[in-house]
């Protein structure tokens, strides 16, 4: 997977999300709008058959970085959670 920041303001962050199609980005993108920061969050892949999603987060409070690093901290913690669940379950 590969990051590259097109821009990075002070309430507006865009950035391409290389290597993976909708799995990750919507998962991305869902969380970030769970943030009440978050005025705007979109992804959008360049071409249907492309695998580079390009980004966009808007936010009204709070640093774009910081929302995306609270929005990634989340899914890590979420996918623990599922991860304890799980191997508990499958005992």
């Amino acid at each position: 997977m590969k990051i590259e920041v097109i821009s990075n303001e002070k309430n507006t962050l865009e950035f391409y999300l290389e290597g993976e199609r909708h799995t990750l980005p919507n998962l991305l993108k869902e969380k970030l709008n769970q943030d009440a920061a978050v005025e705007f969050c979109a992804y959008r892949l360049e071409h249907p058959l492309d695998k580079k999603s390009r980004f966009i987060i808007k936010t009204t409070s709070k640093a774009p970085k910081k929302v995306l690093d609270d929005a990634l901290k989340g899914i890590q913690e979420d996918l623990d959670a599922f991860k304890k669940a799980f191997d508990k379950a499958s005992k």
